[in-house]
């Protein structure tokens, strides 16, 4: 049995680094790691931040789509057109993706708690309609995108300060890093075509 155990710690270890990255939770003894393999606690086990950053982000990402449904028809310039096509398709897989992560962390017996973010904070406070006969359409359209991924990132940082559960770390990582280039690429669209940057809207 020790043998077996000195044997799934590299293989462990192997997962945690090419899964998770580096991170704080790969700190944890070989042995640890083996128990983890065995028992695949690894990835269901969780905190309420963790099911609160999944079922919360849902929503989020839902109206995210709304947002980027209506680009894709009304927008004027190519560029938004194709990103709210690549908005749509992230965020519908990582919708099904936390859905799944909750369903996993609620047979697991985790309680679901909350972010403790306001609408405002979570850049829910604007409803996706408020977009609909808006003029110029992609002025409006970055001007909303831009608050709303800024809370996507809000969310997701409480996240990784406060939850365990290492898938739910990985993809809130993901979130911050792609959300945080298409922040900064919309900027400098606004900079370019509307001569202000997003920040001026708020």
């Amino acid at each position: 049995m020790r043998r077996a155990l000195k044997l799934l710690g590299p293989v462990a270890l192997m997962l945690a680094l090419g899964l998770a990255g580096c991170s704080e939770d790969d700190s944890t003894t070989p042995a640890s790691r083996a128990d983890d393999a065995k028992t695949d606690t690894r990835e269901v086990a969780g905190n309420g931040i963790d099911r609160a950053f999944v079922t919360e982000m849902v929503p989020h990402h839902r109206s995210a789509v709304e947002m980027a449904e209506l680009a894709k028809r009304h927008g004027d310039r190519t560029e938004i057109k194709q990103l709210a096509q690549a908005i749509i398709a992230t965020q519908d897989a990582e919708i099904r993706q936390m859905q799944g992560l909750d369903r996993r962390l609620a047979d697991a017996g985790v309680t679901r708690r909350s972010l403790h973010l306001s609408a405002h904070a979570m850049g829910m406070h604007m409803d996706p309609a408020v977009l609909r006969g808006a003029r110029p359409f992609d002025r409006a359209f970055l001007d909303v995108m831009i608050t709303h991924h800024e809370g996507a990132i809000r969310m997701a940082q409480v996240q990784l300060a406060r939850g365990k559960n290492r898938t739910v770390k990985r993809l809130a990582r993901v979130i911050v890093d792609a959300q945080t280039r298409e922040i900064n690429q919309m900027h400098q669209w606004r900079i370019q075509w509307f001569g202000v940057s997003g920040h001026e809207h708020h």
